[in-house]
């Protein structure tokens, strides 16, 4: 299947780029402001270049493209282990799309669906969810996660110390480098 992005720059938007020192959830500087696309297109960094998302690979109908759905997908593999990822473009665009619902039931069977948005990035404790086999979810704000099935809530579960302490030591280390990058200013040049 031969397709291209078209109009769509979602991914402009959701990808983090740290070449430009860009973050996922944040409009690229270099994003066309006049009309769809890339102003330094020929020149754009590698992984702008080997991005393509689940749309662009086949794996949606070719109506479901992410500017049009409100969301960007792709299917992430962390080890063995392989989700969903469905990042709105749009604040609500999930809750708002009977589409993007139906994407994540037929997924959910197979492999977890996380849905994050575009709101609030650098905050650690913005709330995702996480939609499961048989109906159950997990809502996660910070190190707390509530757990859902068939719609009702079933128990609300903290983080252990250990993994606790761990996330805290990932955000300390994660502040330090934001603290350097925004203090180096974001590149302009490629």
């Amino acid at each position: 299947m031969d397709r291209s992005c078209g109009s769509c720059s979602s991914c402009c938007t959701v990808l983090r780029v740290d070449e430009l020192q860009k973050l996922g959830g944040v409009s690229c500087v270099h994003q066309d402001q006049s009309g769809p696309g890339c102003s330094v297109h020929a020149h754009r960094p590698a992984v702008c270049r080997g991005y393509h998302c689940l749309w662009l690979k086949g794996g949606l109908p070719e109506g479901s493209r992410p500017d049009q759905l409100g969301a960007v997908l792709d299917v992430i593999h962390d080890g063995a282990q392989a989700r969903l990822e469905i990042r709105e473009c749009r604040a609500g665009a999930f809750e708002a799309s009977a589409e993007l619902a139906e994407i994540a039931e037929r997924y959910r069977v197979t492999m977890p669906v996380r849905v994050t948005d575009v709101a609030a990035v650098l905050d650690p404790d913005r709330p995702y969810r996480v939609l499961l086999p048989g109906s159950e979810e997990h809502r996660v704000r910070g190190e707390w996660t509530e757990i859902h099935r068939g719609g009702q809530w079933v128990e609300t579960r903290r983080l252990s110390w250990l993994e606790r302490w761990t996330r805290r030591s990932i955000l300390a280390w994660r502040g330090r480098r934001l603290r350097r990058a925004r203090d180096q200013g974001p590149s302009r040049v490629l």
